[in-house]
């Protein structure tokens, strides 16, 4: 047996501490969004969606590889609102932990109903002289607007020892789509003194207070998923950790009520279907309970809870692999799945890592559901989306007067 490197040793302390670490509670009275769901004779409908526009989102000239894309819609309050829909954010360069892998992005325009030309917006070198260190490759990104309109990064970054020693990096808005690295997450409580192995995926969860709870995991021997409380301002207040699991990573979040969330889970271990923990208290406990009767290769995925009530999954099936892609609805508590095709590929083919967020369709479309945007990595050579549409629109657009 080798003899650990004081870098391993490092390492190993850092497992058994964080697996034992997370404690600390969130505030109380914190509630999610408000979900006010259609009658129960309309869930099914509403939850029935088609796919009304689709394609890849431009990438950057001569640049081969693309992943893990992350989608925000501009808030009103966001100076790009009225030209703008949504934006999307995603790593690209040579290849994944390439040293010249850097942060794109690309808005899609209300006027052109087209994606605009992207632009880098992060990249290694400068996230490593505003924190003063060292940053050898960066990855992860994921958005979101807080109560006054501005819009966060979070991204993942590694000095020494790989993704394993990662920190996540924290970057405000300072003009519209110009970001500024304002700290390293003070992930303490995770990893005493150390701050590594952690890192992010999923968007937040938006709360009614203009805060959110932002999704993280733990990946060093072990795997676990966190939720990291942030105010209005982006300020991070708490850290909670959502599973007792060791083999879980890349948590995603849905909200049932004020008070009953759900993580869902990418799973590591061989049962492969998709973990679930749930806290009916706003996250100041969780638990596992089980996992859903949805499989997952060790893919990421994405859920999302509609406003009329519903939940989305996107996700790929254990069997097949990254090479289908696949979109799960459910109407009803407890939870049951009816699950379509969106991609059928063959093997080697990749449609992995989703994103999903609502969009509404517009002030002259007053009154209808919100369209549910979804990217995903495509091949690894780009970034896709699909723009879905409720089949309930319709419905509900003839009858407006």
């Amino acid at each position: 047996m080798k003899t650990p490197t004081r870098l391993g040793l490092v390492l190993l302390l850092a497992v058994a501490l964080g697996d034992a670490a997370l404690r600390v509670s969130s505030p109380s009275g914190v509630m999610p969004v408000a979900v006010v769901p259609h009658a129960a004779t309309e869930l099914q409908a509403c939850a029935d969606y088609r796919v009304v526009r689709e394609g890849l989102i431009p990438m950057p000239e001569g640049v081969p590889a693309a992943h893990a894309s992350s989608l925000v819609a501009f808030p009103e309050t966001h100076p790009l609102h009225a030209q703008k829909v949504v934006a999307a954010f995603w790593f690209a360069g040579t290849r994944e932990s390439g040293a010249d892998v850097q942060i794109a992005s690309s808005t899609f325009d209300q006027a052109r109903q087209a994606w605009d030309a992207p632009q880098w917006v992060v990249n290694r070198h400068t996230v490593g002289k505003d924190l003063g260190i060292q940053i050898r490759r960066i990855g992860n990104p994921v958005a979101w607007a807080d109560a006054r309109g501005r819009l966060h990064l979070f991204v993942v970054a590694t000095g020494l020892g790989g993704w394993a020693a990662s920190r996540v990096v924290h970057l405000i808005e300072q003009a519209p789509m110009q970001f500024k690295v304002v700290r390293t997450l003070p992930l303490t409580a995770l990893v005493p003194a150390f701050n590594t192995s952690s890192l992010v995926r999923a968007v937040p969860l938006p709360l009614r207070d203009g805060g959110a709870v932002l999704p993280l995991y733990f990946e060093i021997g072990i795997k676990y998923g966190v939720a990291v409380r942030l105010s209005a301002e982006g300020e991070m207040q708490s850290i909670t950790r959502i599973t007792q699991r060791r083999d879980v990573l890349q948590p995603t979040l849905v909200a049932h009520s004020p008070t009953h969330w759900s993580a869902f889970m990418r799973d590591y271990s061989p049962t492969e279907m998709v973990a679930h923990s749930e806290t009916l208290d706003a996250g100041a406990h969780w638990q596992d309970v089980g996992n859903l009767s949805l499989s997952n290769p060790g893919a990421s995925i994405a859920a999302l809870r509609l406003s009329s009530g519903g939940l989305m999954l996107a996700h790929n099936p254990a069997g097949r692999g990254r090479e289908v892609l696949l979109l799960s609805t459910s109407a009803n508590q407890p939870l049951s799945w009816t699950t379509r095709t969106l991609i059928d590929g063959v093997k080697a083919d990749e449609y992995s890592y989703p994103t999903l967020v609502e969009v509404a369709q517009g002030s002259t479309l007053h009154g209808l559901p919100p369209d549910v945007w979804l990217s995903y990595t495509h091949m690894r050579k780009a970034i896709a989306f699909k723009q879905l549409r409720s089949n309930c629109s319709a419905r509900l657009a003839r009858s407006q007067p």
